[in-house]
């Protein structure tokens, strides 16, 4: 190992001279613009949470008054990265003056050390306090990249890292896998891989300065394995399973945070194996701990100390009615910033099939239904919604971190709905929508996205432009649409689920593209986990969106049934509102004996104590 983590640190040395070029990039800000279904989520949150009830003065005070929980210092960065990137899709003056007050509140706690810390130097670190720092780096890295590049905020990033290095490293500094909290705090061996996150925002920060300190403080991270007694790197080189990671506490949200620092590593040091080290990560989550809504990580039956935040082996243990919490909020956004990570890096499509999956179930099934919050863990059978967790009451907000969390998924539709390589666009998600881009010769085009997917699976793309141009459009052919079609200008075009169809060809202005994708509803069989408890459910899932019965509309929702099926495909029907009209995703479901009602899974309301039963138990 000693020699494997030279040979990394002598490439990070001069990785900086030759970058990796991902095959995907962003967009500029503002050149996608969202509208419908989507937009409707991201719309409520920015209004009722981020312009609406965040406290952010309060959480700076954590850093000029000391907090009186650990882990407090967390909550100011996280709610200013989600408003510089909402910002960053909408350009709001009132959301710009709202995140410029307050990094100027937080500047104004800066330390003369350079510290932005929730305790006093003599005492620093402290168990929470280097997972505190992680936040405020993220906070402001946001805010100089997408609302204003201002030098005193790097500035005051480089006098906070400075800081970090100089309390952390080898003897006689303090070693960064001694900071930390998990693991230990349940009574099991340290793990401490929260405090290891500092990888993201110090790579983030020497890509900004090319100071060569930050690269050597990442490599250090890197070299020291990620956690206390286990080094994840190495395990996930390995192809060892998530839920055995770490030992006692493979803690699914702070390690794949981690693996997105791996990810920013991997574009300088250019090391295949750390390449390997990524796909292994993501090809493993997402077999084996991603559940049929998008996220993962569970209590039962593995880790029963952890509140269900850790990897559980979940995808398959998901029907175990054991479990009582599962698929923290923080998990799925995180585990959806890392497919994007991946996505970028590496043009694969199945993980932009992930992201959409958790879209459209997991990420606005936890929301609050007037965008003030988020669920901390959902269920998939039971009460769906659980606010209980980690958090401070302010007056008589509750916010924990899945709450700030929550927001920081919607902010990252738009900068991924649509991305494009060195030549021309790419659609990731169907949703109506522009896109601007300008072709590699210069000229401006824009795409036009006529869709109400998820409701119906046509997509409609124009092309809008003021002469002809070249360039290629590639467009996602989700993995779960084994029928679908693709035309341009009426001649069919062929396309293969689980890729990106391209399309290369000269486009005049007013060219149309037309994408019906395959939203038969398909009927999946549980999977069978250690209690074998999936002998005896299904699950219905139509296009991305998975379907359930819903006790506000069903007091039999939990009542066993067969569902009537053909070679894998269930005919539903939409349901009909009270005065005949097609009432959105609500469907009539043949069962032996007659029909069942579902909706989509994120609709289904539990902030007031219903039930929902989305894996549905089958009759004797």
């Amino acid at each position: 190992m000693v020699l494997f983590c030279c040979m990394l640190i002598c490439s990070a040395k001069a990785g900086d001279k030759n970058k990796v070029q991902d095959k995907f990039s962003v967009l500029p800000s503002g050149a996608v613009q969202l509208d419908g279904y989507l937009d409707g989520y991201i719309q409520k949150s920015i209004k009722n949470w981020n312009k609406g009830v965040v406290p952010y003065a309060s959480f700076v005070d954590f850093f000029r008054n000391g907090r009186p929980q650990f882990a407090l210092g967390e909550m100011w960065g996280k709610a200013v990265r989600s408003g510089c990137m909402f910002y960053r899709y909408t350009q709001d003056p009132e959301l710009k003056r709202i995140m410029e007050a307050t990094v100027k509140d937080l500047l104004s706690a800066q330390r003369a050390d350079g510290s932005i810390s929730c305790i006093e130097p003599e005492k620093q670190p402290d168990a929470s306090d280097l997972w505190e720092r992680k936040y405020v780096m993220l906070g402001l890295e946001e805010y100089y990249e997408w609302v204003n590049p201002d030098p005193a905020v790097l500035n005051a990033l480089i006098k906070h890292a400075d800081n970090i290095i100089y309390l952390i490293g080898h003897a006689p500094k303090t070693e960064i896998t001694d900071v930390g909290w998990s693991a230990t705090n349940i009574g099991y061996e340290a793990c401490h891989v929260e405090s290891s996150t500092l990888f993201e925002p110090f790579m983030r920060l020497y890509k900004w300065t090319n100071e060569q300190r930050y690269l050597d403080f990442a490599s250090y991270i890197f070299e020291a394995g990620g956690t206390k007694n286990y080094n994840v790197f190495e395990m996930a080189l390995n192809n060892v399973e998530p839920y055995k990671m770490a030992g006692h506490y493979p803690k699914a949200y702070e390690t794949t945070s981690l693996f997105e620092g791996l990810v920013e590593y991997y574009r300088v040091t250019q090391n295949p194996e750390v390449l390997q080290m990524i796909q292994n990560y993501f090809n493993n989550v997402r077999t084996k701990e991603i559940t049929i809504i998008g996220n993962g990580g569970s209590d039962q039956p593995y880790h029963p100390m952890v509140a269900g935040e850790a990897w559980g082996n979940t995808a398959v243990e998901q029907t175990n009615p054991d479990i009582t919490r599962m698929m923290e909020t923080c998990v799925g956004v995180t585990w959806m910033k890392f497919c994007s990570q991946v996505s970028r890096l590496t043009g694969t499509s199945s993980a932009m099939d992930e992201i959409e999956k958790y879209v459209y179930n997991g990420l606005i099934g936890a929301m609050k239904p007037e965008g003030d919050g988020f669920s901390y863990v959902n269920l998939l059978n039971g009460t769906k919604v659980n606010g209980e967790g980690w958090g401070w009451m302010f007056d008589s907000l509750h916010v924990t971190c899945c709450n700030l969390n929550g927001p920081m998924g919607l902010a990252y539709l738009p900068y991924v709905a649509v991305m494009r390589t060195d030549e021309g666009p790419v659609v990731n998600l169907y949703n109506t929508a522009t896109a601007d881009f300008v072709t590699a010769k210069g000229t401006t085009v824009q795409l036009k996205i006529e869709t109400d997917f998820p409701r119906s699976g046509l997509v409609k793309i124009k092309i809008l432009s003021d002469k002809p141009a070249s360039f290629p459009v590639m467009l996602r052919i989700p993995g779960w649409s084994e029928k679908t079609s693709l035309s341009v200008n009426n001649k069919p075009v062929e396309v293969t689920p689980g890729t990106y169809a391209e399309i290369r060809r000269k486009w005049n202005p007013g060219d149309e593209m037309e994408l019906q994708l395959d939203m038969r509803c398909r009927i999946v069989d549980a999977p069978k986990g250690s209690n074998r408890a999936g002998d005896h459910f299904n699950a219905l899932i139509r296009g991305p969106i998975v379907l359930a019965r819903d006790e506000n509309i069903d007091e039999n929702y939990n009542q066993p049934v067969n569902i009537v099926s053909e070679d894998g495909y269930v005919n539903i029907m939409p349901g009909k509102s009270s005065d005949g009209a097609d009432s959105g995703m609500e469907f009539r479901v043949p069962v032996e004996g007659g029909f069942i009602t579902v909706v989509d899974y994120a609709s289904v309301n539990n902030w007031n104590g219903k039930h929902i039963c989305t894996w549905l138990p089958t009759a004797e």
